[in-house]
């Protein structure tokens, strides 16, 4: 049961799609700003621009390190110009803010985002205070998951416990590098073909098709 995980000492959580709903779209805004940066970019349309989008983060993990390995991007103006966007179709999540506080142990993001997105989404859902802090891509030196060599980066970073932590993510195949290291993980699906490749793999330990309802259910402050 899903509260036998309330004495945990890290939880490790990814932000898009998983600490907000993906009912909010907000990446639709991002995917809207990648599909623009990259037709400018290499002055194709955007039809030929999503098609490159997708297969870089098929081949790379993220539409970035495709744009960094083939094209010598500047990540950092990458980073600002694709969350340029806005957040305020996040609304404040109460349920999760209270679960969080009573949920023993440290909290931490875990993103292939940048931490100043993961800092304007957290403070629209109210939870900003509840984190020790945000690993995201830079942090990683640009290696995205599900690369294993980001999950030591964090590890190192946070001096975690792996046997001794929980990750949570909403694309099934970012699990797989924590579940090998031992960490116990919770897949957060959504309608996103992207969020289920791979998720019939073993690696999954919990599901959380609502992450308020379940994180207040191992918190102890289920209905």
């Amino acid at each position: 049961m899903a509260h036998e995980l309330h004495g945990k000492a890290t939880w490790i959580f990814d932000l898009d799609n998983t600490l907000y709903p993906a009912a909010c779209d907000l990446f639709a805004q991002i995917d809207v700003k990648m599909g623009a940066y990259i037709s400018r970019l290499l002055s194709v349309d955007l039809i030929e621009a999503r098609r490159v989008q997708k297969d870089y983060f098929m081949q790379y993990g993220t539409t970035l390190a495709g744009l960094m390995r083939h094209h010598d991007i500047d990540p950092h103006d990458y980073l600002d110009y694709v969350h340029d966007i806005d957040v305020s179709v996040v609304m404040p999540d109460e349920r999760m803010a209270k679960a969080l506080a009573v949920l023993p142990g440290r909290k931490i993001v875990y993103t292939n985002g940048s931490a100043g997105h993961a800092a304007r989404v957290m403070e629209r859902l109210g939870i900003t205070h509840l984190f020790e802090g945000t690993f995201d891509v830079l942090a990683s030196d640009f290696i995205p998951k599900p690369d294993p060599g980001a999950f030591t980066a964090l590890i190192e970073a946070y001096a975690i416990d792996p046997d001794d932590a929980v990750m949570v993510e909403d694309l099934a195949k970012n699990l797989i590098p924590a579940h090998d290291l031992g960490i116990t993980t919770v897949w957060v699906p959504t309608a996103s073909e992207w969020s289920r490749a791979g998720a019939d793999g073993g690696f999954i330990d919990y599901v959380a098709d609502d992450l308020s309802a379940w994180l207040a259910e191992v918190a102890g402050l289920a209905d």
